[in-house]
């Protein structure tokens, strides 16, 4: 596997976010919508539990390349697999 296709996996109590930096377009719907989740100045960058399970997911939707999913840790629906535009 190539260094553009690796997949960051950040696990929360509730929801577990994963990352393909290769797809990200730097939309910033992510920090604009959740900067206490989402802070690219930070490391690790993703903080899963520092905003609720359901609104984390709700920011990762917004994401217009797919570079960011998640899955539920209740067992919920993941993120749709967006192609890369």
């Amino acid at each position: 596997m190539s260094s553009g296709t690796v997949k960051k996996t950040y696990e929360g109590r509730s929801i577990t976010v994963t990352f393909e930096v290769a797809r990200c377009r730097h939309a910033a719907e992510c920090v604009t919508g959740l900067p206490e989740v989402f802070d690219p100045g930070e490391r690790p960058w993703v903080r899963p539990d520092g905003a609720g399970a359901e609104r984390v997911a709700e920011v990762v939707r917004r994401c217009p390349s797919g570079a960011l999913q998640y899955e539920l840790k209740d067992g919920g629906a993941a993120a749709p697999d967006r192609p890369t535009p």
